[in-house]
């Protein structure tokens, strides 16, 4: 108990020392901080969003620095055949921002491009203001091609790519000067599409030093074709006199310039987002001291209504100190019962009516939605179409909602889609599957609190992280996963969800087939007969993922590490 109020003490008091104009400025490239705003591709851009609102909940005096991204990353269309198709967001940006007058340039091939600023107000639950400033270079006196760079979310070509980090990383230094923000003793860089900022920095103080004195990076990409690289034959003409030659031997690699290798070189703290996407960073980039501090949610964005009513209830308290919820230990179970088929019927409703595929409240249901692509196997459950039929007719109905989207140039996504497609016509009738479109943060809140088991079967050891199984804990839903990211940490077998695949070989990539027949035989003889058969414990491991997994997988947890361990390192 003392160590606990020592800790405790420790993170107020350096939270008070932060008290006043904003003095850590958080770069990310994307930043999912409300639902109508598009400026957010999936769970890099959505934990951004949530790290801002546990600063603005414990008074932590951050500003926030992202792109517009005015047609934000796509809209998804999925044809009958399942075809992906994607096309720009309509976003009316005045109704939702607000454009400042302040202004500032950024030199990108010698040319002088011009950046404006909009502004969104974060308001913490005590009502503390956290602001975050959206760059865009659409304005008349820039180029067609410049008015472009803050259009796209990850959009373009590599130069593209590379022209807007310049905008995001010395566009965003540069900005928050002509802002008046000249207090900032912190530059926290969320992924490597920032770095570039630190040029800046060392442009400023000609001081190497002095800018990792100032500089953090949380890296967030544990396969190494992940970072963003680019080749210097045009990075360092689009970059100019502010790349200087000294450091290329540390920031290079193959003649190409390594955005995580420079954001290494001028950070103080670095850090992964899993204890073990620390241990596997560090084997990637030897040399350097690479913490980690495992990733969380917000929970009061996260939580569906009838949760929070529940919880308000029971526990007051929790949206400004979510470790509360270790409490729910104490709920009576057909309280938490009633609140899941109240979230449940919202969704299940919403697919019926949009996809008219008449699934049922009673039924077995689960969830799978992230980005598509081949390392997350999202095909791996109707991979024996067979299989799990057989497990519907013994055990009882089986209901699958998935969604999310594929990166437009990323082939085995979409043919991961189409798979899904497939399965959806050849056992119809057996297993009833449905494909929500346009996978956002608001579909994204509905299913993770409206199914009753969610799914994430990732290739070991390619997850990072992984956020959507603690928003899944927060409304009591346990998760079924390859032991991999978070859910090494989070997994207490048969009490908070359970594990897909060997538990001793975490540092042997993931097998298929070892994986798929853990995945059926885990879903036929434990976890949907535990669901129909043994309901009253069913209920106990889903007070048990609330109580020991949503009290420490949260965002107001990780602000505190960060503040103890980063910010005033």
């Amino acid at each position: 108990m003392e160590e606990m109020e020592t800790l405790s003490s420790k993170i107020n008091k350096s939270i008070n020392n932060l008290r006043g104009k904003p003095k850590i400025a958080y770069f990310s490239m994307e930043i999912g901080i409300d639902e109508n705003i598009p400026s957010y591709s999936g769970g890099l851009g959505i934990l951004a969003g949530d790290t801002i609102k546990s600063c603005a909940d414990l008074n932590v005096p951050v500003v926030g620095v992202t792109l517009l991204s005015e047609n934000g990353y796509f809209y998804q269309k999925i044809d009958e055949h399942g075809n992906q198709i994607e096309l720009p967001i309509q976003f009316a940006v005045q109704n939702f921002l607000q454009l400042l007058p302040s202004t500032t340039t950024v030199n990108i091939d010698d040319r002088e491009i011009k950046i404006r600023a909009w502004l969104y107000q974060v308001k913490g639950v005590s009502g503390f203001i956290v602001p975050v400033f959206f760059l865009d270079t659409n304005i008349d006196e820039n180029s067609d091609w410049d008015r472009t760079l803050t259009k796209y979310l990850y959009g373009g070509d590599n130069r593209y790519r590379l022209a807007q980090e310049i905008v995001l990383g010395i566009g965003g230094v540069k900005i928050l000067d002509a802002l008046g923000y000249t207090t900032i003793d912190k530059y926290h860089m969320n992924e490597g599409h920032a770095a570039l900022g630190t040029l800046k920095l060392y442009d400023i103080y000609n001081d190497v030093e002095r800018v990792r004195e100032q500089c953090v990076f949380t890296t967030h990409t544990p396969v190494a074709a992940g970072h963003d690289q680019f080749d210097m034959s045009y990075a360092k003409p689009m970059i100019g006199e502010l790349l200087p030659d000294f450091i290329l031997g540390d920031v290079t690699f193959d003649n190409k310039l390594n955005m995580t290798r420079l954001a290494l070189f001028f950070s103080h703290y670095v850090n992964g987002v899993a204890k073990k996407h620390g241990e596997v960073s560090r084997l990637m980039f030897p040399g350097y001291s690479i913490d980690s501090i495992t990733n969380g949610v917000h929970s009061t964005t996260w939580v569906s209504e009838p949760f929070q009513r529940l919880f308000d209830k029971t526990m007051p308290g929790w949206h400004s100190d979510p470790y509360i919820l270790r409490s729910a230990f104490s709920i009576e179970k057909n309280e938490v019962w009633n609140a899941h088929i109240e979230a449940k019927k919202n969704l299940i409703n919403f697919v019926n009516e949009r996809y008219n595929v008449g699934m049922t409240y009673d039924d077995f249901t689960i969830g799978f939605a992230r980005r598509q692509t081949a390392y997350k196997r999202p095909d791996l459950l109707i991979s024996d179409p067979n299989r799990l039929m057989h497990i519907a007719d013994k055990v009882g109905p089986i209901q699958i909602i998935y969604s999310g989207k594929a990166h437009p140039k990323d082939g085995s996504g979409k043919d991961s889609i189409k798979k899904i497609y497939n399965a959806m016509k050849s056992i119809s009738g057996k297993v009833k599957i449905t494909y929500i479109h346009n996978y956002d943060m608001k579909i994204g809140k509905m299913m993770t609190s409206g199914v009753d088991l969610w799914l994430n079967t990732p290739r070991r050891p390619r997850e990072a992280s992984g956020t959507s199984g603690m928003k899944a804990a927060h409304n009591g839903i346990p998760q079924f996963s390859t032991l991999d990211g978070w859910w090494l940490e989070g997994c207490i077998e048969n009490i908070t969800g359970w594990a897909i695949g060997p538990e001793k070989t975490q540092e042997e990539e993931s097998d298929d087939k070892i994986d798929r027949y853990d995945l059926y035989d885990k879903l036929e003889n434990w976890i949907i007969p535990k669901f129909y058969n043994d309901r009253d414990n069913w209920i106990r491991t889903m007070r048990s993922c609330i109580a020991i997994n949503a009290s420490f997988f949260n965002t107001n947890r990780m602000i505190q590490q960060y503040v103890l361990n980063a910010y005033f390192r």
